[in-house]
């Protein structure tokens, strides 16, 4: 019995290896993970997404006398504009000395102003800031800028277009740098201006005037060897208003070995870059920087 039970065993034992699987074996597949559906992003909350994209707009000369404007002026409306539509930002443009003139007498002479800043960019179809803005380009007729009939143009501008009153902006180059100075300097908030880039202009600094600058954002552009308007006005003025401890910080930037033309430039942003690292940097175009700020 014992013998039987032995070759039992050793018989079982020659049948298990026929009865493995030896086929090659099988992959399991990875498990499947659903892919979640796109999230939309959040609406964006900044009003200038709202807008209109601007794809070219109309740039029109109105001479002086046409309407009731203390100067003739350019006006540059984005693509999008209507007169009874959104209410875009305004762009106030003081230019320099070179182009004074008396569109009353000859409407010609309006397009002196032309020559250089944001209307010499919108003639040459090189106008693209991030969000459309209309651009006013006032016309001095007299030997500079008065600074009451400056902001008697900017609320008729306000109050006869299709403009947003709390995204209101002011740049001007030499004799321009100095009339947008004198609107911070002279009127601060009551100016309505939301920030202000003067470029190669110059004044007389007081504590007063300090104060009164503090409460709009600046900034301002010179050239180092500048001898036609010295910058010591904008590095003092800068330095006085940030003693201040002012909501926004003062800006100047200097480009080294740059006189007077400070404003080509900054307008086209080709002075990224370029400018002296002792001062504040240039990062970003003035445009994008102004329309940060409202009031």
């Amino acid at each position: 019995m014992k013998k039987l039970i032995i070759l039992f065993f050793a018989f079982l034992s020659l049948l298990l290896p026929s009865c493995q699987d030896n086929s090659p074996a099988r992959s399991i597949p990875p498990p499947v993970i659903p892919i979640p559906p796109p999230v939309d992003p959040p609406p964006s909350t900044n009003p200038l997404d709202k807008l209109p994209k601007d794809t070219g707009g109309l740039h029109n000369a109105v001479a002086l006398g046409t309407d009731n404007s203390p100067y003739g002026y350019y006006l540059y409306t984005p693509s999008g504009y209507t007169s009874t539509g959104a209410r875009f930002p305004l762009l106030v443009f003081l230019h320099g000395s070179g182009q004074i003139g008396n569109s009353q007498n000859n409407p010609a002479e309006l397009n002196d102003i032309l020559f250089a800043g944001p209307p010499y960019l919108i003639q040459q179809h090189r106008w693209a800031p991030k969000y459309p803005m209309i651009v006013a380009s006032a016309q001095c007729h007299e030997g500079s800028w008065d600074p009451m009939k400056v902001k008697q143009f900017i609320e008729f501008i306000r109050s006869s277009y299709q403009v947003d009153t709390l995204r209101v902006y002011m740049t001007g180059l030499s004799m321009g740098g100095s009339g947008t100075f004198d609107q911070l300097t002279l009127y601060g908030a009551d100016a309505h201006l939301a920030a202000a880039v003067p470029i190669s202009g110059g004044g007389n600094l007081t504590t007063e005037k300090a104060k009164n600058a503090s409460s709009v954002p600046l900034w301002s552009f010179n050239g180092n060897d500048d001898l036609t308007v010295l910058p010591d006005f904008s590095k003092s003025l800068v330095k006085a208003i940030n003693d201040l401890s002012p909501a926004v910080r003062a800006k100047i930037t200097m480009y080294p070995g740059v006189g007077h033309d400070a404003w080509t430039e900054t307008y086209d942003s080709t002075g990224i870059g370029k400018e002296d690292p002792a001062y504040d940097a240039f990062g970003m175009d003035i445009y994008s920087w102004m329309l940060q700020y409202s009031r």
